[in-house]
């Protein structure tokens, strides 16, 4: 099973899904391999990016989901040829998360013949994206595609990721004064001053805060737009500002410290909500007993700083957590996910899946 799971996770890393026409043919890879195991697998749309859809068991029987996505963002080249040197598999997307897929489809295919509870697998192709709205998981969600109980497959190193950080993307805009590059003391250069109002934001209060599960909420600078000659001091700057705020904060009070620095428009791109699960349902401790013997400390003990698409299911009152392999680098230049790790990830799924009484077992 080893082999195969690697050789799954090498196929997907191998397509390209930092673009739609790779999400596609890495979408068709699936819902052949699915097909071709005798497991019927529909393949939906939403802003052209597939949305599959398969499942194994009986209608009746408690449902489980198992939730992931085929899309990466952008990698370096030579990141689409995986390789194994060790127990690492590299390649963009090992561990965020064709890894977590691979493995999940082996897990749905050996469930096939179980008639005590309902598999449910669903892959979008879109988590990666900045839409706001129309988005893979919500018409996964939106199209009645549900359960008792959602995993998704989020990089997590074999921890239970009951609580994800929330997202505010915010564009601020600083004016200037041009002048001629020669003479920049004449101007007054609108580049500079937004990285000032961008260290601004990193002082303000909501971001030294802190939880059980999170030392700080995360600022990142992801984009800078400004200038448009290179012999003149830039009147116009633009900065894209990635904020992940705690799941007790609320982003309205954020964004308006934000628009209190003064000196820039400050408007908001997106936004995603928090993730939070109580960790004493039963599924949650099911998978906790499925997993716990592979930890030496609490399998429960994390909070992912990613935003996660596990919202789609917890905004209808589906409990979902964040579980997936081991591994580093993901959206770097080294991603790599531990072979080993996802062999126990697949075991703990199966594990976790047959230990789930039918319902007239209670």
């Amino acid at each position: 099973m080893s082999d195969e799971l690697v050789a799954l996770a090498s196929r997907l890393v191998s397509y390209d899904t930092s673009h739609s026409e790779g999400v596609l043919e890495a979408a068709g890879f699936v819902k052949g391999w699915l097909e071709a195991r005798g497991i019927e697998a529909a393949a939906d749309e939403i802003r052209g990016l597939p949305v599959l859809k398969a499942e194994v068991g009986p209608e009746s029987a408690q449902t489980v989901v198992l939730h992931g996505h085929l899309d990466v963002v952008p990698g370096r080249p030579g990141q689409f040829e995986p390789r194994v040197e060790g127990d690492r598999l590299y390649g963009r997307g090992s561990y965020d998360m064709k890894g977590a897929v691979a493995a999940m489809l082996l897990t749905l295919a050996a469930m096939r013949e179980q008639d005590r509870v309902r598999v449910r697998l669903g892959i979008v192709g879109d988590e990666e994206s900045e839409e706001e709205a129309e988005r893979g998981s919500d018409h996964l969600v939106d199209s009645g595609f549900l359960g008792d109980f959602a995993i998704t497959g989020e990089p997590t190193d074999l921890h239970i990721g009951v609580e994800a950080k929330g997202v505010l993307a915010l564009r601020v805009e600083v004016a200037g004064v041009a002048a001629h590059g020669a003479t920049p003391w004449l101007g007054d250069n609108a580049v500079l001053r937004a990285l000032d109002v961008f260290r601004s934001i990193e002082s303000l209060p909501f971001a030294r805060q802190s939880s059980e599960l999170f030392d700080r909420p995360s600022i990142n600078l992801g984009r800078i737009l400004g200038g448009d000659a290179l012999n003149k001091v830039p009147d116009r700057c633009a900065i894209d500002v990635d904020i992940r705020y705690l799941p007790d904060q609320d982003p309205a009070a954020v964004l308006a410290e934000v628009r209190a620095i003064g000196g820039a428009a400050v408007e908001p791109l997106f936004t995603r909500p928090p993730a939070v699960v109580d960790r004493d349902l039963v599924y949650v401790r099911a998978l906790r007993d499925a997993i716990a013997a592979h930890h030496d400390g609490e399998p429960m003990s994390v909070g992912r700083d990613g935003a996660s698409d596990a919202v789609s299911f917890l905004r209808v009152g589906v409990p979902a957590v964040e579980f997936g392999p081991s591994g580093e680098g993901h959206h770097g230049p080294q991603e790599w996910v531990s072979v080993e790790s996802l062999n126990t990830y697949r075991q703990a799924l199966e594990a976790f899946l047959r230990s789930l009484p039918s319902r007239e077992d209670g």
